[in-house]
């Protein structure tokens, strides 16, 4: 069902926590399954220095959140904006459909980061 890469971000997540300020937090969540994304984005100039992140919800969600901070971590803002859902499903070697919704929290959570 879930992919070896997903399951490896699963199990080892990696950049878990909350940045220090000055860095940037965001929190989305998915009003239908009820999965939280809290992503912290420290910036340096228009570049993402580093990311972290914290989930509550199912497997994929959690695999989509390393997944994001990983993706997130050296990227400019203009490379954010241009962020899809794709990129995480990519990154989790796919999704199932009915784990999609976590690729879309990321999504939104980096709208979020963008605007913030």
């Amino acid at each position: 069902m879930y992919s070896t890469r997903l399951l490896k971000h699963f199990q080892s997540p990696c950049f878990v926590g909350v940045l220090p300020t000055p860095a940037v937090t965001v929190r989305v969540e998915n009003p239908v399954c009820g999965d939280i994304l809290q992503l912290s984005v420290a910036w340096e100039g228009d570049l993402a220095r580093e990311a972290a992140f914290q989930t509550k919800g199912c497997t994929a969600s959690i695999a989509a959140g390393s997944a994001l901070a990983e993706w997130v971590t050296g990227k400019t803002r203009a490379q954010l904006a241009a962020f899809t859902p794709t990129v995480i499903e990519l990154a989790l070697d796919g999704l199932p459909n009915e784990s999609k919704h976590a690729a879309v929290l990321c999504a939104d959570a980096v709208k979020a980061l963008l605007k913030a």
